[in-house]
């Protein structure tokens, strides 16, 4: 009776000891992200980017309403936008959900909430009947939103944490939306303010591409405890808010766009540099050599 070899074992592998990987096993390490051939999709954080897409509405709605001359609504669309901005950052951080997607559609949410939208909306509100010179100062405030959004990203890992270089963008919207808002309060039209409206429009844009440093509130921590006159002050920010919101908060605002040019010229006075392109906050004995 003829005889036929064995098949050998591939690279030499027992066959024999192989372990057997059971069906669920398998699932195990597929939704462990372990299967090389069959990897796991990657995916966004739903909260902070829910969050970051209402903004982006905020933004999208504010055009609209001043296409359809609301004004007043477009400018509390601006304020919302500022607040929701605000929150997606801190709740990814809370939650532990950042990530690159969520950083760069943050900032092309800010630029349709913060850059394109306010520059529309005074343009449509009061710089239409100056001709060039309005949309002019429409676009040196559209530009300079872009330009400090995209140095704002490259000098994220360098600039120091305590200040902002160059006036926020959010900040500069809610200049011009506080102004618009305080007018049509005043049922004072546009037109009759707009060289106000171009020189509010030229400043806000200016100064976000300046190296004017702007208090950035990051050094707060939410988490530690805080004497009680704090959560008496931050109550008594609200009542004054509540009193007559067109004029607080563009007194506010107002206050914060010129609180840059204070410190600026602190520092200079100290002999300190103004530029904060640096990779360490300064101590507190001086600038570091």
């Amino acid at each position: 009776m003829a005889k036929f070899p064995r098949r050998r074992a591939k690279s030499g592998v027992n066959l024999a000891k192989t372990p057997q990987m059971s069906r669920f096993a398998r699932f195990a390490r597929r939704a462990r992200g372990e299967d090389l051939e069959h990897p796991r999709h990657r995916g966004i954080y739903l909260l902070p980017n829910a969050f970051t897409t209402a903004a982006l509405f905020c933004g999208f709605y504010a055009i609209v309403m001043a296409m359809n001359l609301k004004f007043e609504h477009s400018a509390w669309a601006i304020f919302i936008a500022m607040v929701l901005d605000g929150l997606d950052g801190r709740v990814a951080r809370l939650t532990n959900t950042q990530s690159e997607f969520g950083a760069q559609y943050d900032s092309l949410s800010d630029m349709v909430s913060f850059g394109a939208a306010p520059a529309l909306v005074i343009y449509e509100w009061s710089l239409s009947g100056l001709g060039k010179p309005g949309w002019i100062a429409a676009f040196v405030y559209c530009a300079g939103a872009a330009l400090r959004l995209a140095r704002f990203n490259t000098n994220i890992q360098v600039v120091d944490k305590r200040f902002f270089q160059g006036l926020p963008s959010p900040a500069a919207a809610a200049l011009v939306a506080g102004f618009i808002l305080l007018m049509v309060d005043q049922e004072v039209p546009g037109a009759k303010l707009s060289y106000v409206s171009w020189t509010i429009a030229v400043f806000a844009g200016l100064t976000m591409v300046t190296n004017v440093p702007f208090y950035s509130f990051k050094d707060i921590n939410f988490r530690k405890s805080v004497p009680f006159i704090a959560v008496f002050l931050i109550a008594l920010v609200f009542a004054l808010v509540s009193i007559d919101p067109p004029k607080v908060l563009f007194a506010i605002f107002v206050g914060y766009g010129l609180s840059g040019y204070a410190v600026a010229l602190w520092r200079l006075a100290k002999g300190k540099k103004v530029s904060l392109i640096q990779t360490e906050p300064e101590s507190e004995h001086g600038t570091r050599h």
